[in-house]
């Protein structure tokens, strides 16, 4: 039991840490080219650290739970990737279906863009995580 939990700390900083760091080259890169020129003034002018912090924390132990989990459990990788993806795919397609309904300026470019990158970005995230963990840690006790 006791290696399990040392098993889920590690996944889940393994999660996060690939999330971010991934994310962040992304979001640097693209923000000007992507998201800035389709929304415009609803952009805040300055980051908010506290909800991103908050985002990350959250998602990262979801796809913890939900991927990187269920991949430890199966002994598999690509589960593993294949449930990030599907997680990916689902919290991107939430966010982004809701803000085009409900904002103007909201484009089926940005959505169709954010829902391919949420969904490669968290099965990737999922997948390192994994093959991180194993390494560290070695395989999850099934008792």
């Amino acid at each position: 039991m006791r290696k399990n939990v040392k098993t889920y700390i590690v996944a889940y900083l393994a999660t996060l840490i690939v999330f971010v760091a991934i994310d962040f080259v992304w979001l640097g890169s693209m923000a000007d080219r992507l998201y800035r020129p389709t929304l415009g003034e609803m952009l805040a002018p300055e980051f908010r650290l506290a909800p991103a912090v908050a985002f990350y924390l959250i998602y990262a132990a979801g796809l913890t739970f939900l991927a990187v989990r269920t991949g430890l459990m199966s002994g598999s990788v690509v589960t593993a990737a294949l449930y990030g993806a599907a997680v990916g795919f689902t919290a991107y397609a939430t966010y982004d279906l809701t803000n085009q309904s409900t904002l103007k300026n909201w484009s089926t470019t940005l959505t169709m863009a954010d829902l391919l990158w949420g969904s490669a970005l968290s099965a990737v995230s999922a997948g390192a995580a994994f093959w991180i963990t194993q390494r560290v840690v070695g395989t999850l006790d099934k008792t």
